[in-house]
């Protein structure tokens, strides 16, 4: 990785090749205008004066469009590093004109990185493909909801960031629901008891790595994944916004944001209990497959001590000593399989006994 503090590039290193462009939304207490845009200063240029401002980015493949935006509304170049750098782990950052946050969400089998920076009278967004995280925040725009309108752009921020935690949120209740898949967990302790004492009825089949248990490998890196990169850093971070001192985070508005922190507590939560769970079930996993390993141990056990005995016999009446009475006896040959079977049987008989089955 090389060192940022010694560039002056901008580099966009995701996988999206989402072309560029900027939706202009500008709002007022009684009209919602927008705009897609390639010209952004123009754009900005005719909108009301009075009126605030949410700027959707979708991809970010031309960073010289996103300098020039965030050059305009006044954003360090560091910051647009970060927008552009998809590897950074989540955070919140406090400026003197603007706080800024970085996260990435879960949209189907794909991760969309989002960030969001919120002025005196603007918010930006960029996602680096078309996500559809916050179409719902725009369609409250359109028709006012909770007077979303006029209110400050703080309490849009937070909107966001809501609808940004409600996504971890399904992703985590999604996870649980398949760890907690009753029928799994009881196979699997029904095929415990079965390799342990073979006294419930039928066979149970042993989950493999192409059914049920395929749940387990699958669902641990995206939990791992969520907890350690998204959330965490994100849950340790955000009370930053709540103890503030800054002009951008209104007190009126601050009950919105200790909400979202109450949602980000609660995900943390959800994560811990699904990681727990996948803990456990991993445990189970291996702890049946070492029963069953002890039981096949065991059954080449059971064999081997039954033909040792039999092994020693044979191995006595097999040396070519001269004098060996039971060589030249005429029943000696029958005697001798007798004896050996008579052995066998009482060693298993003893086994079975004991229910070393």
């Amino acid at each position: 990785m090389k060192n940022n503090l010694l560039t002056e590039q901008l580099v966009y290193n995701g996988e999206s090749r989402t072309k560029t462009h900027i939706h202009l939304i500008a709002y007022t207490r009684e009209t919602v205008h927008e705009t897609v845009c390639d010209n952004f200063t123009d754009e900005i240029s005719k909108a009301d004066p009075a009126a605030k401002l949410w700027i959707r980015v979708h991809g970010l493949e031309d960073t010289e469009c996103i300098n020039a935006l965030c050059t305009h509304f006044g954003i360090d170049f560091l910051v647009v590093q970060d927008i552009l750098n998809v590897n950074h782990p989540s955070k919140v950052e406090e400026y003197d004109k603007f706080n800024f946050l970085v996260s990435r969400i879960f949209e189907g089998d794909r991760i969309t990185q989002i960030r969001l920076i919120q002025g005196g009278n603007f918010v930006m967004s960029f996602t680096d493909n078309e996500s559809t995280l916050l179409n719902d925040v725009q369609q409250a725009l359109q028709h006012n909801v909770l007077k979303i309108r006029t209110r400050a752009s703080d309490y849009l921020f937070s909107v966001m960031i809501n609808d940004l935690v409600s996504n971890y949120i399904s992703v985590a209740m999604s996870i649980g629901d398949d760890l907690d898949d009753l029928d799994f967990i009881e196979r699997v302790k029904i095929q415990q008891k079965n390799w342990i004492g073979r006294s419930t009825g039928a066979e149970v089949t042993f989950p493999t790595t192409q059914g049920d248990n395929l749940v387990v490998y699958t669902t641990r890196p995206d939990t791992l994944f969520g907890a350690t990169y998204m959330v965490i850093p994100l849950k340790d971070q955000y009370p930053r916004l709540l103890h503030t001192d800054s002009t951008l985070i209104h007190a009126a508005n601050k009950p919105f944001f200790n909400d979202v922190n109450d949602h980000l507590l609660n995900v943390t939560q959800l994560i811990d209990s699904c990681r727990e769970t996948l803990s456990s079930l991993m445990d189970l996993y291996v702890s049946n497959n070492d029963l069953r390993m002890n039981d096949i141990m065991k059954r080449l056990t059971i064999v081997s001590t039954i033909f040792i005995p039999l092994t020693f016999l044979v191995g006595v009446w097999g040396m070519n000593f001269k004098y060996m009475p039971e060589l030249e006896w005429e029943h000696g040959y029958i005697t001798a399989w007798i004896v050996m079977v008579a052995v066998g049987i009482a060693a298993y008989l003893i086994f079975k006994t004991k229910k070393w089955r």
